[in-house]
């Protein structure tokens, strides 16, 4: 018998291989494992580096470890694409393992080479790619993950998806995947309006999709505004964690009042804590003052413009567990609201207006004897002697917690998205590392959960 070549005998066992492989129903990939597997059994020791070789380069690879959520984010062709590279570095700073899909459309406004780069890894664009479907790889893409996000989530994408197409990697993924999914939709007021979209909104809410925004604010096109802006990337990311990696519910049965935003005071006629505890399992009410957010999900929203509303509105959700009072209310009012407008007269004085003090909501409810809620935390923004002025608010208001934050210029907090935090208590104060809103939040609801079970015992 003539001598073989290598590349001849190389050719006979690849050959060999499929036939074996095609025989049991398993990739190629997979009869090697277990080739390997069973002569590592045969052996009596063990072979992990044999069984589980390193997958081709640019194939699907495992990327997290159990205790690290995956997420597998595609991005849609959308001129919110470009938030989606931000979306990438806020999902693992909450500490996922990104892996992204750019759908051909997205590739015109992204590059693989960026989204590659802050997700570390292989970004996969083709559904007949030779290098990653030498192992299905649309099939290991859409198993070996814990959630599928799709922003921006265009209308076409969302019509696809509705009717089972999958013309491509990024359909052929979502239709195979059985991990949850979540939307940003993202497109023109009147494109998310259409009856077509609504339509195939309300299909895959049917199927089990969850959505997050769109939001309200101007469009790409000039002059436009309205509903139909992808959520910001922050709250995409806090919205994917808590389905990729559900949290404990220490607060469930449990009923918690929040204020946020400011109030209104009439002259002339014309929300991340509550997201944090209703993940944590409460029903939580939320009085919000004017505020250009959208509602949190999962919570009842309450909306008032003066401080006066706001006060009754909360007296009328009592009874509550813990009652926080996030709220930047008004300490003064117009005595006399004017009912029309107050014209300017040439030559006439600035007319006088007479003040009353409004409400104190924190001190009211603080100091009420019937259904005084059990925890009662107030916020106080200081930009000198934090401590000390947030102790001295402590004492006034009757309040059991007081977060002091300091906003002083040289912090450069207002306006941003880091908080140093102070909690200021009758047991003493605990200062907080910076921390983002979303974490601040976090930090919050966990410590109400403790205070809550320590009281329970």
């Amino acid at each position: 018998m003539a001598s073989l070549t290598v590349r001849q005998l190389d050719e006979r066992l690849k050959k060999l291989l499929r036939m074996r492989a095609a025989r049991h129903g398993r990739s190629m990939e997979d009869e090697v494992r277990t080739i390997l597997r069973d002569a590592a059994e045969a052996a009596g020791h063990e072979a992990l580096d044999l069984i589980n070789p390193p997958a081709p380069k640019g194939a699907p690879q495992p990327i997290a470890t159990s205790a690290q959520p995956r997420v597998l984010l595609i991005i849609g062709g959308g001129i919110a694409a470009y938030k989606s590279l931000d979306l990438i570095r806020r999902l693992k700073e909450r500490g996922a393992a990104v892996r992204c899909i750019l759908t051909k459309a997205a590739t015109e406004f992204v590059t693989p080479l960026a989204a590659g780069a802050l997700a570390g890894g292989h970004v996969f664009t083709d559904l007949f790619d030779p290098k990653s479907e030498f192992d299905v790889g649309h099939i290991r893409l859409a198993r070996d993950t814990d959630l599928v996000v799709v922003a921006p989530a265009t209308a076409d994408l969302m019509a696809k998806m509705a009717n089972g197409h999958a013309d491509d990697l990024a359909t052929a993924v979502l239709l195979a995947t059985r991990a949850k999914i979540l939307l940003a939709p993202a497109m023109n007021t009147a494109m998310w309006a259409n009856a077509a979209t609504q339509r195939n909104l309300t299909q895959l809410s049917l199927d089990g999709v969850q959505t997050i925004g769109p939001n309200d604010g101007e469009m790409a096109e000039a002059g436009e505004s309205g509903r139909g802006r992808m959520a910001e990337p922050g709250e995409i990311a806090e919205a994917a964690m808590r389905l990729a990696r559900p949290r404990a519910q220490p607060l469930k049965g449990k009923r918690v009042l929040i204020t946020s935003g400011p109030t209104h005071e009439p002259i002339d006629p014309v929300r991340y804590i509550a997201a944090a505890a209703a993940a944590a399992g409460a029903e939580v009410t939320l009085v919000s003052g004017p505020v250009t957010l959208p509602d949190p999900p999962g919570v009842t929203v309450i909306h008032v413009e003066s401080a006066r509303d706001m006060l009754k509105s909360v007296e009328n959700a009592l009874p509550a567990d813990v009652a926080i009072f996030a709220a930047a209310v008004a300490d003064w009012r117009v005595a006399n609201a004017g009912g029309q407008k107050i014209k300017k007269k040439p030559g006439a004085a600035t007319p006088e207006l007479a003040l009353t003090e409004n409400p104190d909501i924190l001190s009211t409810i603080a100091h009420l004897k019937a259904q005084r809620p059990p925890l009662v935390i107030g916020f106080a923004a200081e930009t000198e002697n934090v401590v000390a002025n947030a102790k001295a608010k402590l004492a006034r208001k009757g309040c059991d917690w007081i977060l002091a934050n300091d906003v002083s210029p040289a912090t450069g907090i207002m306006g941003g998205d880091t908080n140093t935090i102070q909690m200021v208590s009758a047991s003493g104060v605990e200062s907080w590392p910076p921390q983002s809103k979303e974490a601040v939040a976090t930090t919050l609801i966990e410590r109400v959960a403790a205070a809550l079970m320590e009281t329970k015992r």
